[in-house]
């Protein structure tokens, strides 16, 4: 089926998992199956990882899809495309231009008038010495003085001139980089495309997923609360910053905190030996193909060519039953992890020929985040023969002739990464064969440049990024509505929903450090995910209070968030020291403190105040230390204090006071007591 030939079924964007670094996008299709089963999805972004290409069909319809790869077209962008921002730049540069021109002709004036000086004739010898005409010199000087002072008021006018258009145009460039990127500003437009092979007849739905670059998001709170309940409400917010070249208009928001680029292979446990310390063994980076290289495909070519069998693009995966792979079980090559999980046998030149020995080991290459398939690999492998309308490509040399020795292979042979392997569809003499692979294209790098700027991007205030906030769990926020994100590489709010969480406010003071009440909220995660580190703007009574950092908290933990100083809550502290001696010969100094606490509410509702002290503390068994107040040792289970620290909780009401007295005796023997030290700290 020719390439204008092939049915065009326009996607939707329904839903988008934003990772920490990354996103998933779904898109829906639905259209009646035409008889090839060719079908070209449009919609697609310009910064789509074709490695992650996944199509599927919807509802038990009886079709499935049996190919998918992706197709980029090229052509001139509509006439009545809105390029408003990019015609505005164009022409300011224009006047930029012609303001500077203007500018500098200005200045060549100036320097031109500038030099003008009076020249006397030149004198011969036996002529006499003629009077200079004064007059003649000051009319020039006048002359050059007015002009002078003509032009620079005129060079002000257009350097000024000059500041506004190069400010208008600053302003427009920078307004354009923050534009949406869902429709490009160059002349040419490049669409990306699914083109989907699909078996069965009728209508049908069609998913289509993807990765993309170029999405970041840090979670944000909103907590509500009032003064006197212990109940609130704590609302989940994200900013979301995306530049995949689509604007999300509409869709689901579903924000996760792993990784999509995490490794997930296995790390290799190495043998411990006891003895003499031997160098570790330098793995070997090739290895001689296998002598039954060319027998692995002996059932694929028996099966012969399928009509409807479209060449994949590279990692490309499809739902339902793959077509016969070509048994890559048997073809590999030793030493060095291969990444991307592909086994296979390296270019002849590379290796030995045909003829190796089949008692060698075989080992398997290890699988690495991000492994294409070997089908996939094989699809986009270079020599291939191009699909129908599919661009045109470089033709990959022809496998160069066996070698005897040693083998020589060059960097990019070596270069594991961009090694890709020929498919059963290739020729004989390249199938089931690694070889280096041709790479991004321009126009994809500079796409996927432009989306890799919004890690870049500077964070919120008190924000903190998912990974660095989840540790070792990964989790789902899925939003209550449909939200709308363009594709412009800046922060944008979305509202995710209300967490269920337990409050209780609290009043601290520690008087013998600050004679201030501080208001304070502890937090108690009632859910069963994680509350990741993010800030949270706290508003009293409907009234914005403050934006603080909230720490992250597990399921079922609870944190403290202050709040700012309670000036309506009054303190004061008084203390008192009497020393005197005790014992049988007064061999013992007796350090008695008397800590006096006046508390004051001056608020409407009642409040709960904690209040603490510190005893000293001692690893001496000869000085005795003796509490004389009903204050309490507090939890070490819910909150880490300084040692020594003792609590008073006081319930005061409204308009009430409270009165807390306190104390403690220092007993010292007196060949331990420091002669004229300071007793009081």
């Amino acid at each position: 089926m020719a390439a204008g030939t092939v049915p065009r079924w326009e996607s939707a964007l329904d839903t988008v998992v934003v990772y920490a670094q990354g996103a998933l996008c779904r898109r829906l299709a639905r259209g009646t199956v035409p008889a090839g089963g060719q079908v070209r999805v449009t919609g697609l972004p310009r910064s789509l990882d074709p490695d992650s290409l996944r199509a599927r069909v919807i509802g038990a319809s009886g079709t499935r899809v049996t190919g998918a790869r992706v197709e980029v077209e090229a052509g001139p962008h509509d006439a009545d495309r809105p390029d408003t921002l990019l015609r505005a730049v164009e022409r300011l540069r224009d006047d930029c231009a012609a303001a500077q021109g203007r500018r500098d002709r200005q200045l060549a004036l100036i320097e031109e008038i500038s030099a003008v000086r009076p020249v006397p004739p030149a004198r011969k010898r036996d002529d006499p010495h003629r009077r200079t005409p004064v007059d003649a010199w000051l009319e020039l000087s006048d002359f050059v003085d007015e002009r002078l002072t003509r032009l620079h008021s005129g060079l002000r006018e257009l350097e000024e001139e000059l500041r506004r258009v190069e400010h208008r145009l600053t302003m427009a460039v920078e307004q354009l980089s923050r534009a949406s990127d869902d429709a490009p500003a160059a002349h040419v437009a490049t669409s990306f495309g699914a083109v989907l092979t699909l078996d069965g007849t009728g209508e049908a739905e069609v998913e289509v997923e993807y990765g993309v670059h170029g999405a970041v998001w840090v979670p944000a709170y909103l907590l509500s609360c009032r003064q006197g309940e212990d109940d609130g409400r704590l609302l989940l917010r994200a900013s979301v910053a995306q530049r995949t070249g689509e604007d999300w208009t509409g869709v689901r928001i579903a924000l996760a905190t792993a990784d999509l680029r995490r490794r997930t292979d296995l790390p290799r446990l190495r043998s411990a030996r006891i003895g003499r310390s031997q160098p570790a063994p330098v793995p070997s980076g090739w290895r001689a193909h296998p002598a039954g290289l060319n027998g692995l495909f002996a059932g694929y070519d028996a099966a012969g060519t399928r009509p409807d069998a479209a060449p994949a693009f590279a990692g490309a995966a499809v739902a339902g039953p793959p077509p016969p792979p070509p048994a890559p079980a048997t073809a590999g090559y030793g030493g060095p992890p291969v990444p991307g999980g592909v086994e296979g046998a390296l270019p002849q030149a590379y290796g030995g020929g045909a003829s190796a020995a089949p008692s060698e080991p075989r080992t398997r290459a290890r699988p690495r985040t991000g492994a294409r398939p070997a089908a996939a690999l094989a699809a986009s492998a270079p020599g291939r023969a191009p699909s129908p309308g599919a661009p045109a490509g470089p033709t990959a040399p022809p496998p160069p002739p066996p070698t005897t020795g040693p083998p020589q292979p060059d960097g990019a042979e070596l270069d594991y990464a961009a090694l890709v392997l020929s498919g059963p569809d290739e020729p004989e003499g390249r199938r089931g064969r690694l070889f280096p692979g041709s790479g991004f294209d321009p126009v994809t790098a500079e796409h996927r440049r432009r989306a890799e700027t919004v890690a870049a991007l500077p964070l919120p205030g008190h924000a903190v990024r998912p990974r660095e906030s989840a540790g070792s769990f990964d989790h789902r926020f899925d939003a209550a509505a449909p939200a709308d994100i363009p594709s412009d590489g800046t922060w944008h709010t979305v509202t995710v929903g209300e967490i269920p969480v337990g409050l209780r406010t609290e009043h601290i003071c520690v008087p013998s450090v600050e004679q201030t009440v501080y208001t304070t909220l502890m937090l108690s995660n009632a859910t069963a995910q994680a509350l990741l580190a993010g800030p949270v703007e706290v508003t009293v009574d409907e009234e914005f209070l403050l934006t603080t950092s909230l720490p992250t908290l597990a399921p079922g933990g609870e944190c403290r968030v202050g709040l700012g100083p309670a000036e309506a809550i009054g303190v004061t502290r008084r203390t008192n020291l009497h020393e005197s001696t005790a014992g049988l010969r007064n061999n013992t100094t007796v350090l008695d403190h008397r800590v006096h606490v006046e508390l004051a509410n001056r608020l409407p509702v009642p409040v709960r105040v904690e209040v603490r002290e510190r005893v000293p503390v001692t690893s001496d068994t000869d000085i005795r230390i003796e509490e004389q107040a009903d204050w309490t040792a507090p939890d070490e289970d819910t909150e880490r204090h300084a040692p020594g620290t003792r609590l008073w909780r006081v319930e005061l009401p409204a308009g009430g006071t409270a009165a807390l007295d306190g104390g403690y005796e220092i007993r010292i023997p007196a060949g331990k007591a420091l002669t004229g030290g300071n007793r009081r700290s």
